[in-house]
């Protein structure tokens, strides 16, 4: 039952499997035992023909639950070097991605309260990034017309 739960899997189930442990550095830092596994993280490989091998995910594939992994290639028969696809259960993450503020946030335990904050900071950080591309480009469209009536 349990391998047909695994292979008649949403989506979104499929994203959670592709999780992995933490390193022990990173379990004292956040108080947790595993994440999922992000594009950017660095992680060790821990199973098979590439043991102790460590590098950055270069890609998730989910109908597979494994990544791809920068410097694990094979080489096939007429020489070209294909990425070899590593199950995530057999790594773990030694470095985090913090690009994604929310991933960060939801790792260290914040409330949803302060992820709708954070939300909200961001969202006017944008509105007001907008209002001063717009001004910007008001004024320089109006020293286009000043120079313009000039000649």
């Amino acid at each position: 039952m349990r391998n047909k739960q695994i292979y008649y899997a949403t989506s979104k189930v499929r994203s959670v499997q592709t999780a992995a442990s933490l390193s022990s550095e990173l379990r004292k830092k956040f108080g947790k035992r595993s994440a999922r596994i992000v594009k950017g993280d660095t992680v060790k490989i821990l199973r098979g023909e590439f043991y102790g091998t460590a590098g950055k995910v270069t890609k998730i594939l989910t109908q597979k639950n494994s990544i791809n992994v920068d410097g694990v290639k094979r080489e096939k028969t007429k020489g070209e070097k294909v990425d070899v696809p590593i199950h995530a259960t057999n790594v773990i993450i030694t470095g985090l991605n913090d690009d994604d503020k929310w991933r960060m946030n939801k790792l260290q335990g914040n409330s949803k309260d302060s992820l709708k904050k954070i939300k909200q900071k961001e969202a006017e950080e944008r509105e007001i990034n907008e209002k001063t591309k717009e001004s910007k480009t008001k004024s320089l469209s109006k020293t286009k017309k000043e120079k313009d009536v000039k000649k």
